[in-house]
C-alpha cells in the first residue's frame, strides 16, 4: 500500500503493533472499497434483510469482517448511482487514515511520553506549514471545523484590545462597542456565527460593500471601508477585526490585501484571510495579490481538501507575542491529547513530500489556466473576470475615472481585444485566481435560424438562470471527474464554478477532463441557444390554439410548458379540474409515445404548476407550429374520446335492454315453432331425430358504435363467401408506423398518425380503385370483397362481432344484374 520508505519489514523491527495496524487498515479500506464484489441478487436480498432493521446489541459480539461488511452496505446503498459513489481514496489518503488510527494508538502512552510526543509532531508540523505557505514567525491552531480558527482569533483580539474581558466580560463591551468588518462577498452566516459563539450583538457586524464602480465586482470597496472606519472611531466604537477573502467562496476573487494590511495598522485593526487561493502560496512566482496575504496577522489552511486528505484537520496560521492570550483564546493547549490533532497532518505532509504537494497545487492552477483558456473561444460563454471587469471599465471610462496615460494606443482589432487590453493594464492581477466561474449567456446579435428574439425581455434573467441551472448540472453528471458545481452570484446570477483546488485531488481531474468539459459544454450550446430562440416562438404559437393555454415558468430550462383546456362548459369547477387533470396526463403520455427527440414531463418536483406539459430542449431543426399543433389535435382526439366513453354508458345499458326484450321475443318464437313437445328433453331428442327442425331464428350482434341491435346473417353469408377463397392470398396485418422517422422535424413532412379505426377509409378507396363498373360485371359474377391496402388490413382471425360491425356483403344471384357494388363500413 505505502512506498518504499514505508515498509512492513521496517515496522516490524520497530513496533509490530503499529505494522499490525497498518495491516488492519489496509484489510478494511479493501473491504470498504470493494462494493463491486456483491451480485444483483444478494443486494436484493439484501434489501429485505432483517439485518438491516435496528435492534438490540447482540450479547455473543460480532468479528471486524462482519461488521465492516455491516458499514460497507450503509455506505453503498443499492439505489447509489455511479455519481453518488465514494470518492477513490489514494495513498495519501490512507496516510491520513493511519493517522488517524495512530492517534488514538499514542493517546494511551503515560504523559512524559506523550507530551515529547506531540510536542515534535506540533513544532514539525508548524514549521512545515509555515515555510510552505511563506508565512514567517506564525503559530498553528488546527481545528476540525473551518470557522473555528476565526472564532479563536477574535476571542484573542477581544482579549489583546479590552483588557478586562477576561474578568468582566460582555460588560466591558458596553463602553466601547467593538466592530468586525466583513466583505459582502464573504461566507454567508460567518459573521452571524461569531457572534453567537461570542455572544455579540449583531449590531457588531460592518458588512462592507464590493467595488461598484471600478475593479472586480467581488472585490471590498477600500474607499469605502476607510470612511466606514474612520466614522465608527469617531462615534466611540471601536474598529477590532477585518475579515478578508482570498477568493470569495463564489466567483473565487481576491480582495485588495495590500491596501487593506495599511488600513488595519492605521486603524489598529486584526486582518484575518481566508480564501481557497491561499494555496497557490506554495508555487513559485507567486501573484502580487495574494502574496500580500502573508502580512496578514492570520489565515486559515484548508489542505484536506487541496490536496485530498480525507478528514485532515483546517489549520490557522497567526502571529501573536502573548502566549497567555493565546492560551486564554483557547489558540493553544496545555493538553497533549488536543495537540494530536495534527497527527495526521504530519504524516501526510511527510509523505507527499514538498515537492509533491507543490506539484497537486501546480496541477490544480494549470486546470483553471487551460480551462479558461479554452472557454475564451466560446462566444457565448462568459467568464466572471470578464464580466466584471468589462462592465467596471465601461463606468470607469464615463466618470473619466481611467487616464489617458495608461490607455494603451489602438492599432486596429475589435472592441473586445481593446478592452481586453485596457483590462490587463489597469486590472491588478485578478486573473490568476485558480477559480473559474463561467455563465452561459448567448449573443443576442447572432442571427437565429427560425426563431425570433425581439420581444424576448420580460424575465431574461431568469430563464436564463433557469438553462445554466440545466447546463451546469448536465455537465456534472457528463463529466463527473470535472468536478463543476452550481453557484448563485449576486449580480451574475446562476454560474457554473470549477475549483480544481478543492476537487482535482480527490477526484482525480486530469486535463482530458477538462478537454472532455470543454467538448460537452460545445456540444450542450447549441441546445440552449435554440431553445432560449424558440420560446418566444412556442408561446406565440400556444396563444393560436384556443384549447391550449401557455403556462409561464422562468425556472424552467426547457422549451416551455402548456395546458390544455377542455372545452365543455356545463361542468362545475370540480368536475372540470378532474377532466382537465385527466386530459393533460393522457397527453403526456400520449406525446412520451412519439417517436422524437423531444422530452416531455410534468415540470419541477415541487414546481407550483400542475395539470400541464413541460416541453424540454429541442433541436435546432424543431418545427415549433407543427409541435403546437401536435398537442392540440391529441389534446381534442382526447377529449372526444372522452365525451364517447361518457355517452356510450347510457347507449350500452338501453342496448342491453333491448337485446334482452328481443332475445325474449326470440325465445317465444321459437317455442311456437317447435312446439312443446320438442321441448320435453329426452321426447324433444328423439323427435329432432326423426325429424329434424330448422329454425328460422337468427342471432343478433350489437353494434357498439352505432348502439342498435342487428342480425347476424350478413355474419354467415360473409363466412360462406370467404370460404370459397384461397387462404393463402388473404393479405396480413401490417399497419405500423414507420420507424426511423422524428417527429416534429422541419426537415421532413409532418405525418398524422394513424387511429385504429383510420383503416376503414384505405379499405373504401382501395375497392373504389379496384371494383368494376356495375354495367361492366358478367353474368353469374358475384360481388366480391376486395382486399385492404397493406397499410391498414384486417387481421386474419376476427370475431364474428368485430367482421359484424366492419362488413356486409350483398350477394348477387345467378343472371341478374348487380344493382350496385358490395358496400363495405
Amino acid at each position: 500500500m505505502l512506498r518504499g520508505k514505508c515498509k512492513v519489514d521496517l515496522c516490524l523491527q520497530m513496533d509490530p503493533v503499529l505494522a499490525e495496524m497498518g495491516d488492519h487498515l489496509s484489510d478494511a479500506m479493501k473491504i470498504l472499497e470493494n462494493d463491486q464484489s456483491e451480485t444483483a441478487q444478494n443486494r436484493e436480498q439484501r434489501r429485505f434483510s432483517w439485518r438491516d432493521i435496528p435492534g438490540p446489541l447482540q450479547g455473543d459480539g460480532q468479528d471486524v469482517v462482519t461488521i465492516l461488511q455491516l458499514v460497507q452496505n450503509l455506505i453503498h446503498d443499492e439505489e447509489d448511482k455511479p455519481l453518488n459513489r465514494m470518492q477513490c481514496v489514494g495513498e495519501q489518503g490512507h496516510v491520513a487514515l493511519l493517522g488517524h488510527s495512530l492517534a488514538a494508538y499514542i493517546s494511551m502512552l503515560d504523559r512524559d511520553r506523550l507530551r515529547k510526543f506531540t510536542t515534535r509532531v506540533l513544532s514539525d508540523t508548524t514549521l512545515w506549514l509555515c515555510r510552505l505557505f511563506r508565512y514567517e514567525s506564525g503559530s498553528v491552531y488546527f481545528h476540525d471545523d473551518d470557522r473555528e480558527g476565526l472564532l479563536k482569533v477574535c476571542r484573542l483580539v477581544l482579549n489583546a484590545r479590552y483588557e478586562d474581558y477576561s474578568t468582566e466580560g460582555f460588560s466591558v463591551l458596553s463602553f466601547r462597542q467593538p466592530v468586525i468588518y466583513h466583505s459582502a462577498a464573504c461566507r454567508p452566516g460567518l459573521g452571524q456565527h461569531l457572534c453567537s459563539q461570542l455572544g455579540l450583538p449583531l449590531s457588531t457586524l460592518c458588512c462592507v460593500p464590493c467595488n461598484t464602480m471600478f475593479g472586480s465586482q467581488h472585490q471590498m470597496d477600500v474607499a469605502l471601508l476607510d470612511k466606514l472606519m474612520k466614522d465608527d472611531v469617531e462615534s466611540g466604537k471601536l474598529p477590532v477585526l477585518l475579515i478578508a477573502n482570498a477568493g470569495t467562496p463564489g466567483a473565487g476573487h481576491t480582495d485588495k490585501l495590500g491596501r487593506l494590511k495599511e488600513l488595519c495598522v492605521q486603524y489598529n485593526v486584526w486582518l484575518h484571510v481566508e480564501g481557497v487561493n491561499l494555496a497557490t502560496l506554495t508555487l513559485s512566482p507567486v501573484s502580487s495579490t495574494i502574496a500580500a496575504a502573508t502580512k496578514s496577522d492570520s489565515m486559515t489552511l484548508t489542505p484536506g481538501p487541496w490536496l485530498g486528505l480525507p478528514a485532515v484537520p483546517a489549520a490557522t496560521l497567526y502571529r501573536h507575542e502573548d502566549p497567555a492570550l493565546s492560551l486564554a483564546a483557547g489558540l493553544t493547549s496545555s493538553q497533549p491529547v488536543e495537540k494530536l490533532r495534527a497527527l495526521p497532518l504530519w504524516l501526510s505532509l511527510q509523505y507527499l513530500g514538498h515537492d509533491g504537494i507543490v506539484e497537486r497545487i501546480r496541477h490544480a492552477s494549470q486546470l483553471s489556466q487551460h480551462l479558461l483558456h479554452q472557454l475564451k473561444t466560446l462566444t457565448s460563454i462568459k467568464t466572471s473576470d470578464i464580466l466584471d471587469s468589462e462592465v467596471s471599465l465601461l463606468e470607469a471610462l464615463s466618470m473619466g475615472v481611467v487616464s489617458h496615460t495608461r490607455v494603451p494606443p489602438i492599432s486596429g482589432g475589435s472592441l473586445r481585444d481593446v478592452l481586453g487590453s485596457l483590462i490587463l493594464s489597469i486590472v491588478e492581477d485578478d486573473l490568476s485566481s485558480p477559480v473559474v466561474v463561467f455563465r452561459f449567456s448567448p449573443d443576442s446579435s447572432s442571427g437565429s435560424s427560425g426563431g425570433s428574439v425581439e420581444g424576448y425581455s420580460t424575465g431574461e434573467r431568469e430563464i436564463q438562470d433557469a438553462l445554466n441551472r440545466w447546463l451546469g448540472e448536465r455537465l456534472a453528471q457528463l463529466v463527473p471527474a470535472s468536478g463543476v458545481e452550481l453557484v448563485e452570484l449576486e449580480d451574475e446570477g446562476v454560474c457554473i464554478r470549477f475549483s480544481p483546488i478543492m476537487t482535482a485531488a480527490a477526484l482525480g481531474t486530469h486535463e482530458a477532463d477538462v478537454v472532455a468539459l470543454v467538448q460537452k459544454l460545445m456540444e450542450l450550446i447549441p441546445s440552449l441557444s435554440c431553445t432560449l430562440r424558440f420560446r418566444q416562438d412556442f408561446r406565440e404559437e400556444v396563444f393560436q390554439h384556443a384549447v391550449l393555454s401557455y403556462v409561464e415558468d422562468l425556472n424552467w430550462a426547457g422549451l416551455g410548458a402548456v395546458r390544455y383546456e377542455p372545452r365543455r362548459t356545463d361542468l362545475d369547477e370540480g368536475k372540470r379540474q378532474q377532466q382537465m387533470e385527466k386530459i393533460n396526463g393522457d397527453l403526456l403520455k400520449k406525446l412520451k409515445e412519439l417517436e422524437t427527440d423531444l422530452e416531455f414531463s410534468t415540470g419541477p418536483e415541487f414546481g407550483e404548476e400542475r395539470n400541464c406539459v413541460f416541453i424540454g430542449m429541442v433541436p435546432e431543426d424543431i418545427d415549433v407550429a407543427v409541435l403546437v399543433e401536435t398537442i392540440a389535435s391529441i389534446g381534442r382526439e382526447l377529449e372526444e374520446s372522452g365525451k364517447l366513453l361518457e355517452n356510450m354508458t347510457e347507449v350500452v345499458r338501453k342496448g342491453i335492454l333491448e337485446a334482452e326484450q328481443q332475445l325474449r321475443i326470440a325465445n317465444e318464437e321459437k317455442l311456437i315453432e317447435e312446439g312443446v313437445l320438442r321441448q320435453i328433453p329426452l321426447v324433444g331428442s328423439v323427435l329432432n331425430w326423426f325429424s329434424p327442425f330448422q329454425s328460422s331464428v337468427k342471432g343478433r350482434t350489437f353494434n357498439l358504435a352505432a348502439g342498435s341491435l342487428d342480425t347476424t346473417e350478413p355474419i354467415y353469408s360473409l363466412k360462406a363467401q370467404s370460404s370459397r377463397e384461397d387462404i393463402s392470398e388473404s393479405p396480413t396485418s401490417t399497419g405500423k408506423r414507420l420507424q426511423g422517422q422524428r417527429a416534429f422535424r422541419r426537415s421532413a413532412p409532418f405525418i398524422d398518425s394513424f387511429s385504429e379505426t383510420s383503416s376503414v377509409c384505405h379499405l373504401d378507396e382501395s375497392y373504389r380503385d379496384t371494383a368494376p363498373p356495375p354495367g361492366e360485371r358478367e353474368e353469374g359474377d358475384t360481388a366480391e370483397v376486395p382486399q385492404a391496402s397493406p397499410l391498414a388490413e384486417p387481421p386474419a382471425e376476427v370475431s364474428q362481432e368485430e367482421e359484424a360491425s366492419a362488413w356486409t356483403v350483398q350477394r348477387v344471384p345467378e343472371g341478374e344484374e348487380a344493382e350496385e357494388p358490395a358496400s363495405i363500413r
